[in-house]
């Protein structure tokens, strides 16, 4: 289950990666198709990036929603932990006397 839920992670954010770097800035999109004016493009410039946005958006949900399911996985696996505070300190012992007598 980890196995798959990791690499549907992966491929998303290969996917995620991918649509945003061919979002142009301000808006523009790539502009597919062609569409320069004259209509008879395949998707208008406004419509190339609203369709970019929205995949955009589901991706990325998508991608929170792997995140957060692979954390639960991971957390069901691991053996409960305890905090340091509960554990009793080891008992201090006294410095013993050294095994070579230091040079007078």
């Amino acid at each position: 289950m980890q196995t798959v839920l990791i690499v549907i992670h992966l491929l998303l954010a290969v996917f995620l990666v991918g649509i945003i770097l061919i979002q142009q800035s301000e808006g523009g999109g790539l502009g597919l198709g062609g569409g320069g004016g004259g209509g008879g493009g395949f998707m208008t410039a406004r419509g190339t990036a609203n369709f970019l946005t929205r995949t955009t958006g589901i991706l990325a949900g998508a991608f929170m929603i792997t995140s957060l399911a692979l954390a639960v996985v991971a957390s069901r696996g691991a053996p409960e932990r305890k905090s340091i505070l509960d554990v009793p300190a080891a008992p201090i012992e006294a410095p013993t006397q050294p095994s070579v007598p230091l040079a007078k």
